[in-house]
């Protein structure tokens, strides 16, 4: 058989790396700079962590890691922040995570990979350095499919647009079609995890623990129905900002979800009740971690941290907030999968498709014998 290779850069927790595991296409490593993703990325994948700046990778690095590959795979989802609505509002040219996008071009240039794959927020094409992107594959010889998808197409049980974007060297390729007519809900999702209070924990599953509520943010949630938003509360809850005429058009915090729709884009903060539409459907507390890694794709038993270490909401909520959705990863590997089966006889052709092929050429070779 043809033998892949996949290394993942800006890795995280391995949600990307896991969704392409569980199609087939072996991933040998993940890479970045954040050491807390190590312990997720190693215990639920057995790929090897290399805990560096992309921006100092150097290319010799990734060819010992893809050996001797017939098939190599680079994968690079650089952090979005940068490319997101919410940055607009700020010069976030300036930061250097602006221009990872730049660094995992210049390892394409130097590497050279069969494949390449990418993902970040639908925004990112608005920007020069994403066109130079597109641009440069081309120059190296891909043939480049992107577009703006939405995961619950898919399978995953939240409404998250991505742009996504597949190269190849070896000929046309494009992201399968949706897979799903109707979306997975809430429900489906999370429905059967044992109930737990706000600023409780399950002890059975460390991750399935909710922030804590204050007083006042324990009567708002009560008083918050599904899909509603603070402006069905009594006024004496309403927050001063929002009865300010700049605060009455974003109706999108302090909600709950609701059981038989996706969820809402998850963000870093999904753990928090007042930062979006991240309110258990019925419970009066917002969504555990654990929640928020299901509905992100991860397995429910995926291990974010080593047994007994203590609970970071903001470090777990950034790793599962911020990673490739596994659902989306699977997608991706099992659309790379089916390029490579139609693709013509070239090295990657399938070894033993190519020693049958082989071996009926020498049939018709030898004389007949009477």
């Amino acid at each position: 058989m043809t033998k892949l290779a996949c290394i993942d850069l800006f890795c995280g927790a391995g949600g990307l790396t896991h969704g392409l595991i569980s199609e087939g296409v072996p991933v040998v490593a993940g890479i970045d700079v954040d050491p807390a993703c190590r312990h997720p990325f190693e215990t639920n994948n057995g790929a090897r962590f290399i805990e560096e700046d992309v921006s100092r990778l150097m290319p010799a690095v990734l060819k010992d890691l893809f050996g001797d590959a017939d098939v190599r795979i680079l994968a690079g989802c650089a952090p979005c922040q940068p490319f997101s609505t919410y940055a607009q509002r700020y010069d976030t040219v300036g930061s250097p995570r602006w221009a990872l996008l730049y660094e995992f071009a210049r390892l394409v240039k130097a590497v050279r990979p069969d494949l390449v794959t990418m993902e970040n927020v639908p925004t990112v094409e608005k920007h020069a350095v994403y066109d130079d992107f597109v641009t440069a594959l081309g120059r190296y010889g891909y043939r480049v499919w992107h577009g703006v998808v939405d995961c619950s197409d898919y399978g995953l049980p939240q409404r998250r647009r991505r742009m996504v974007l597949l190269a190849s060297r070896i000929g046309p390729i494009e992201l399968m079609e949706r897979t799903h007519e109707q979306s997975q809900t809430v429900r489906e999702a999370i429905g059967k995890l044992p109930p737990i209070p706000a600023g409780g924990t399950l002890p059975s599953d460390p991750l399935h623990t909710a922030s804590k509520l204050s007083k006042l943010n324990l009567q708002r949630i009560r008083e918050s129905r599904p899909g509603g938003t603070w402006r069905d509360w009594p006024k004496r809850l309403i927050a001063e900002c929002h009865r300010r005429d700049s605060g009455r058009t974003y109706p999108g915090v302090y909600g709950r979800m609701v059981w038989d729709e996706p969820a809402p884009t998850l963000t870093t903060q999904f753990y928090g009740f007042g930062n979006g539409r991240f309110g258990h459907p019925e419970q009066d507390r917002a969504i555990s971690l654990r929640e928020g890694a299901i509905l992100q794709g991860f397995p429910e038993d995926y291990s974010f941290f080593p047994d007994g270490a203590p609970i970071h909401f903001k470090s777990l909520g950034r790793m599962i907030g911020n990673a490739v959705p596994v659902t989306l990863g699977r997608i991706i590997g099992r659309s790379i999968l089916r390029h490579l089966a139609v693709v013509p006889e070239t090295k990657m052709v399938d070894e033993t498709a190519r020693s049958v092929a082989e071996r009926e050429r020498n049939a018709k070779r030898e004389p007949l014998v009477a």
